[in-house]
């Protein structure tokens, strides 16, 4: 079941608070504030009409994209996090140029930094045919190996294998070598959450991740069905849906009506929201740590609130590389790439039940 997260029917969901991205709100006293939260988060769909990436045919990603677009929503996320703050806020009006300038990163075209193009492309160094859909897994080692290229922001990502946060090659990442610097942290963890269907024992855990300020949200969804989630309220969890196929275009400097029509097109009015059990065992947790404080801040949540309060906890946390790891000859440590995760192979979509929500 799916459905708008404010409903009018009367249910336990309803006394609950609603949790997105680190922030509490009140379904009662705060519906404003809830839904301009989720306006504010850049959505990014699929699109048509775009110029054809290389010579693979393609000029939509319809039927094959979402889980690149739920990428995307990440980054986005984290260069909002970056340069305007948790705080801010979208308005049809706004004409900022710092988020001008994000927006402008993940245009649909090859001189894009974060665009479909380049990461597709990407892809297919990997092994990955453009048209073929990735999992969670794949797109994160493939953004790592895109944001190098990005000189602006100057992230560090980190892709966690085999469920295992290793804090101290994580922190020699994000310094600068020879100063205390810190480059910000964009990491990554793919989880497998059970075998067919999410195990319930990891429920409690993923509402305690959404509660953590540094959370960027997770990409997954059901089976070759990506979503971007965001927060949670009672037992549903919230998300940006990427299946919706809208007209590529450019928000240039937002002075035409075409432009400002365009920004309007990557914000969402209304969130979804779906049963935890419904969400595919396949997934990948998202952090941005703008700090070395937060990073700090971070571990220690991660230590007392997903490890020592759960029975089964999503994934590990060690100071060090476990002997027993295998020696990484890259020298990329936990970061290492590993393309073979399971990716579901995608057959058929069908997008005509969704529309632009305004």
């Amino acid at each position: 079941m799916k459905g708008h997260w404010v409903s009018q029917r009367t249910s336990p969901r309803q006394m609950s608070p609603v949790w997105i991205l680190g922030k509490q709100y009140s379904t009662h006293k705060d519906l404003e504030e809830i839904r301009r939260d989720v306006q504010s988060r850049i959505w990014l769909t699929y699109r048509r009409g775009f110029a054809q990436i290389g010579d693979s045919g393609y000029t939509s990603d319809k039927g094959w994209g979402c889980m690149l677009r739920c990428g995307q929503m990440v980054l986005a996320e984290a260069l909002l996090r970056r340069h305007l703050g948790r705080e801010w806020t979208w308005a049809p009006e706004t004409k900022d140029e710092t988020y001008l300038r994000i927006l402008h990163m993940f245009e649909d075209h090859k001189l894009a930094t974060f665009s479909l193009h380049i990461i597709s492309q990407l892809g297919v160094d990997e092994g990955k045919p453009i048209g073929e859909w990735y999992g969670p897994n794949t797109v994160a080692q493939v953004l790592r190996k895109l944001t190098p290229f990005d000189e602006w922001n100057n992230f560090s990502v980190n892709v966690a294998m085999d469920n295992i946060v290793i804090m101290d090659e994580i922190r020699c990442s994000c310094q600068t070598e020879g100063e205390r610097t810190w480059r910000p942290l964009l990491l990554f963890i793919p989880l497998r959450l059970g075998l067919a269907e999410m195990n319930p024992l990891y429920f409690s855990g993923i509402k305690k991740y959404f509660k953590m300020p540094q959370s960027l949200g997770l990409i997954g969804g059901k089976p070759n069905h990506a979503s971007y989630f965001i927060g949670f309220v009672g037992d549903e969890v919230v998300y940006l849906d990427p299946h919706t196929t809208q007209e590529a275009g450019t928000v240039g400097k937002k002075v035409t009506e075409e432009e400002e029509d365009m920004d309007r097109s990557h914000h969402c009015n209304f969130a979804q929201r779906m049963p935890l059990e419904h969400l595919d065992p396949s997934l990948a947790l998202c952090f941005y740590c703008g700090t070395e404080k937060e990073f700090d801040d971070l571990c220690n949540r991660i230590r007392q609130e997903l490890i020592d309060a759960e029975k089964t906890p999503l994934f590990e946390l060690v100071p060090t590389r476990p002997a027993y790891m295998r020696d990484d000859a890259t020298g990329t440590g936990a970061s290492g790439i590993s393309m073979d995760l399971e990716d579901h192979r995608l057959d058929s979509e069908d997008d005509e039940e969704f529309e632009v929500l305004q």
